[in-house]
């Protein structure tokens, strides 16, 4: 129980120091980032799986119905990155977090949509009121907040797909990438020809090193989920999750001094209540474990 907390959290506050690591090469545009991204997530992960001799999966890929769910869910998780490198890179890390916040709500609905699962009134009542503040961000910013809702969706669509995936978190994330690689390295080759490769380019060698860390920095912090997601219940897991976009959003208004008005603050306090309501639910409703003889 204790190794499952310990892995899961350092895996959520890894992604909850993001941020900080897509600042330090914001001189490399947002889609080099993607496409580097996967090229180096995609060598480290062949790394490992060459390690553990795990290649037996490679056979249930060739289905068609198991091909078509990972294309599906790479061009999600590829959208969800770019988006979220974009964000961070233009100076909107609090509504990046804004969007991992409400990932959990969107998860919900698209259970209650899609699969059919029933919506108990609690879960009702927190989407509602996240849709308040959703609502009433879009009122005080006078435009939808697209970042958030872009970010929610896609991540909770990848989600979605892997939940009823045929592959474990390695493997997975290992087709994706490959199926990723011919679009990325494509790109990185176009961008070598015309002289716009900024590993290439760039004077500065912390950049490239940086660039090259993509690959253990994407891949590390999903195996220690996948680890701890095995030990600890979905109640604890469900709240640790929190821990990611809480300190992005710590980030954001401390460290980048991003732009967060009170007005701003009735939004997310909306959304933080909503969670709070999800969250009490989740653990009343949460079965006891019996006396032990």
């Amino acid at each position: 129980m204790r190794t499952g907390i310990l892995s899961a959290a350092l895996a959520f506050l890894s992604w909850g120091l993001f941020p900080i690591y897509f600042h330090a090469i914001d001189e490399v545009p947002p889609l080099q980032i993607l496409a580097h991204r996967m090229l180096w997530s995609l060598l480290f992960l062949l790394i490992v799986l060459a390690l553990r001799r795990q290649w037996a999966w490679l056979a249930q890929v060739r289905q068609p119905r198991v091909l078509g769910s990972f294309v599906a869910s790479a061009l999600l998780l590829s959208i969800n990155w770019l988006i979220y490198i974009w964000a961070v890179n233009n100076g909107h890390v609090i509504e990046a977090s804004l969007g991992y916040f409400i990932n959990p709500l969107v998860n919900i609905m698209f259970g209650y949509v899609l699969l059919k699962e029933r919506l108990r009134r609690a879960q009702w009542m927190a989407i509602g009121v996240a849709a308040l503040g959703v609502a009433w961000l879009t009122w005080q910013a006078g435009t939808v907040p697209w970042i958030a809702l872009a970010l929610a969706a896609s991540f909770g669509g990848y989600g979605l797909l892997r939940k009823t995936a045929a592959l474990g978190a390695l493997e997975g994330l290992s087709f994706e990438t490959m199926v990723l690689f011919p679009l990325a390295a494509g790109y990185v080759i176009w961008l070598t020809v015309h002289g716009q490769n900024a590993f290439i380019n760039t004077p500065s060698d912390s950049t490239r090193v940086l660039l090259a860390a993509a690959g253990p920095i994407t891949a590390v912090p999903l195996l220690l989920f996948a680890s701890g997601a095995r030990k600890i219940p979905l109640s604890v897991l469900g709240l640790l999750q929190y821990l990611s976009p809480t300190l992005q959003f710590l980030l954001g208004v401390w460290l980048f001094h991003e732009a967060f008005s009170p007005d701003r603050l009735v939004g997310f306090a909306l959304i933080w209540s909503a969670l709070a309501l999800f969250a009490i639910e989740g653990l009343l409703r949460r079965p006891s474990l019996p006396a032990k003889a």
